[in-house]
């Protein structure tokens, strides 16, 4: 496990200093998109619990109405979405300017997802297991609950079923990952994401899980 952690940090930098002047027609031309449909500002910065409990704000673009208050938690369906929204977070492109996230040492590459505080309970010796890894841009909990958002649309409660059903089950999987990761497996998740972010049509979590967890495990 730490053989691949060490590496993928050590990474992480440089791969976001590389992506940056790549990826920067793509960022541009979301960022235009965002303005066009609902003018500034064009990224949402949220406080997340990163390595070791430290607090740090998580950088993605807007994909939400000005002014529209809420749940934490997105479902599938929330009007708070706008069109350009909706299509930006089907392909994962809102998650794109966490490149800086990657440059400032925030975040990893692969890494558990990195929670708001609401949601994070430091007493739990789960938690304080997965808060010593570097929060990641991807890993195996969020790649195989990438369909979070349509799981929850039909919740009464979502936060409550995220807090009481999903996170738990995320919270497993990244304590197992952790525990048994290699480079082989954190470059096979760094594929999948790439390759379900471009057709997310053909995504699918047991796929995934024969793919990662037999490497993992």
């Amino acid at each position: 496990m730490r053989a691949g952690a060490v590496a993928v940090d050590a990474v992480s930098r440089l791969a976001g200093i590389l992506a940056l002047p790549i990826l920067s027609p793509l960022l541009l031309l979301t960022a235009a998109a965002v303005v066009i449909e609902d003018g500034f500002p064009v990224f949402f910065l949220h406080t997340r619990v990163g390595r070791n409990g430290k607090p740090f704000k998580i950088v993605k673009f807007r994909s939400m109405r000005n002014g529209q208050p809420g749940r934490q938690i997105t479902a599938g369906g929330d009007v708070r979405i706008t069109r350009v929204g909706r299509f930006i977070r089907k392909y994962k492109l809102d998650e794109l300017p966490q490149i800086w996230n990657l440059i400032a040492g925030d975040m990893s590459l692969i890494g558990p997802r990195p929670e708001a505080p609401a949601f994070v309970d430091m007493k739990d010796p789960k938690w304080r297991t997965i808060l010593q890894a570097t929060p990641g841009v991807t890993d195996l909990a969020t790649l195989i609950y990438r369909n979070e958002e349509q799981i929850l649309a039909g919740a009464a409660d979502p936060e409550v079923m995220y807090r009481k059903k999903i996170l738990p089950k995320k919270l497993a999987l990244n304590e197992m990952y952790l525990q048994s990761r290699s480079l082989w497996s954190d470059a096979k998740l760094i594929m999948l994401t790439a390759w379900y972010s471009l057709r997310p049509v053909n995504f699918d979590p047991e796929r995934v899980k024969k793919l990662i967890c037999k490497d993992a495990i």
